[in-house]
């Protein structure tokens, strides 16, 4: 009897659910923050107000309403992060959209972000990769997984430590191009 209870979905759920808020719990009495997903509301909005440095484009969208991602929002941010090189539009992954939103809110940035650079093709990867000893091979720009920033206002070191303290991804500091690389890989940094 008690392996049947034990192995039940719906024990399975309510265990976890409680575990889930009970470290969600303990990491904010530490002073850190869950993941974003572990805090969803009903009233949670995301937004995003961006600007292409390469393109001169400028979107403002919330891409994120009522606990789920909005498809049209995305389709929009798909097309917006694309490859300003050759056009080729990718999938942006949305943990790296939070991972932008979240460290925005940390930041206390209201005004437009700058966009260096968000999905690469293959093709530009190479090309810049073979005039540059900073662009990696298996970059996650590839997949729609990295973004290259600058926030107004903010110096490149200040944007990369607030990144790294969120230990959500990468993050790559670059002072010398002016621009902070986030990811949703694994957490890492360099240049700091």
């Amino acid at each position: 009897m008690t392996e049947h209870f034990a192995s039940s979905p719906r024990r399975r759920v309510t265990r976890r659910a409680v575990l889930g808020g009970l470290g969600a719990l303990a990491l904010l009495m530490a002073g850190g923050t869950p993941a974003r997903s572990a805090i969803v509301t009903a009233h949670d909005t995301r937004k995003l107000k961006l600007r292409h440095l390469h393109t001169g484009e400028r979107i403002d969208v919330t891409y994120f309403r009522n606990g789920r991602y909005d498809p049209e929002a995305l389709r929009k941010l798909n097309h917006y992060l694309r490859d300003h090189r050759d056009g080729t539009i990718h999938q942006i992954d949305p943990r790296v959209l939070d991972y932008l939103h979240d460290l925005s809110d940390r930041l206390g940035v209201s005004k437009r972000i700058d966009i260096v650079c968000g999905y690469r093709s293959p093709k530009t990867n190479a090309l810049l990769r073979a005039n540059s000893t900073g662009v990696a091979k298996r970059s996650l720009h590839m997949q729609g997984m990295a973004l290259d920033i600058r926030m107004p206002g903010l110096r490149v070191k200040t944007v990369a430590k607030a990144a790294i303290t969120m230990n959500r991804g990468g993050v790559g500091s670059y002072s010398r191009s002016n621009f902070v690389h986030i990811d949703c890989g694994r957490a890492r940094h360099w240049g700091i």
